[in-house]
C-alpha cells in the first residue's frame, strides 16, 4: 500500500506518516523506485500511534515505548518484557500526572475567573455549572 492509500486507512496526513518515519515510529519497505510501501503490520501500528497521540501522548512519549508497539496492538501483552512493562508504565504515569497538573491549574483559573466576574458584574454574571 503507497503512502496516500496508508494515510486515508489510518485517518492520518501522509505528511503525519514522514514525520512518524523521521521520528523512528515506522520504518516502511520501500519500492525499487523509493516510494514507500506499508504493510498491513505497518497500519495496525500507525492506528495505534494515532489513537495514542489523539489520547495525549506526545511523539516523545511513544517513541520511547515504540519498540513494544506491534505487540500490544494486536494484544500480545504476555511477550512484553519487565523492561517493556517498566517502559510503558513510567512514561504513562508521567503523562498522566502532568494532565493531573494542567487539570489542577486550569480549575484553579476556572474558580478565579468566576469569583472575579461574580465580583465586577454581580447579578449580571450568573454562573452555570461546570459541564461533565
Amino acid at each position: 500500500m503507497r503512502i496516500g492509500d496508508a494515510a486515508v486507512a489510518t485517518g492520518l496526513t501522509p505528511r503525519a506518516l514522514r514525520h512518524y518515519e523521521e521520528q523512528g515510529l515506522l520504518v516502511p519497505g520501500r519500492t525499487p523506485a523509493g516510494h514507500r510501501i506499508y504493510t498491513p503490520a505497518d497500519i495496525r501500528r500507525l492506528r495505534a500511534i494515532g489513537e495514542l497521540l489523539h489520547a495525549g501522548l506526545t511523539v516523545s512519549d511513544v517513541r520511547s515505548f515504540a519498540h513494544v508497539l506491534d505487540a500490544t496492538a494486536v494484544q500480545d501483552r504476555s511477550e512484553a518484557d519487565e523492561s517493556d512493562r517498566c517502559d510503558v508504565a513510567e512514561v504513562s504515569q508521567q503523562r498522566l500526572k502532568e494532565l493531573d497538573r494542567r487539570i489542577e491549574r486550569l480549575s484553579l483559573l476556572r474558580a478565579r475567573l468566576a469569583s472575579q466576574l461574580t465580583d465586577h458584574f454581580g447579578d449580571l454574571f450568573t454562573e452555570q455549572p461546570p459541564a461533565p
